[in-house]
């Protein structure tokens, strides 16, 4: 990674930290990134300009109908991703974690490349290990736990082979 690129990223994750990011960003980043989204043609995900991001496809847990989420994510090897559902250290978990626990079946949009995954959620076993791993792309991110008071929900999207026909 650039040292530019990473400089910027390291500024920008303390100012996340922040009461007054985590009371803002909901409200400001989400049509930031549909602007970014719409004059770029989809190509560009204003959040994958500082870590790597996803489109997450599930199926709703309560409608059944196809909900649409950007997510950051940190590469888990063997095409694997993990999100976390930190809905900026708020005390509510994010309603596409209930998705995914109701219906683990899901796709996601990498880089304009759609793959369908299966959703797991990380064990408490490996929660310390998996967080370390977080915050070496993102320090400070598990800090949105201590703030929310909660267990952030973390899950592991597994690529499934499609059968082909």
């Amino acid at each position: 990674m650039p040292s530019i690129l990473r400089i910027v990223r390291i500024a920008i994750a303390s100012i996340t930290h922040t009461r007054l990011f985590r009371l803002t960003a909901p409200i400001v980043l989400p049509p930031l990134e549909l602007l970014v989204t719409r004059l770029t043609g989809g190509r560009v995900q204003l959040s994958g300009l500082l870590v790597p991001s996803l489109v997450l496809y599930s199926t709703g847990a309560k409608s059944g109908m196809l909900r649409e989420t950007k997510l950051m994510y940190t590469p888990d090897g063997h095409g694997r991703a993990i999100v976390a559902g930190s809905s900026f250290g708020r005390e509510r978990h994010p309603a596409w974690t209930y998705n995914l626990l109701a219906h683990p079946d899901a796709e996601i949009s990498v880089r304009g490349r759609r793959l369908p995954v299966y959703a797991t959620l990380v064990s408490d076993a490996e929660r310390d290990v998996v967080w370390r791993r977080i915050e070496r792309q993102w320090p400070g991110y598990r800090s949105y736990e201590r703030e929310s008071g909660r267990t952030v929900r973390l899950f592991r999207l597994q690529p499934v082979s499609v059968p082909a026909g």
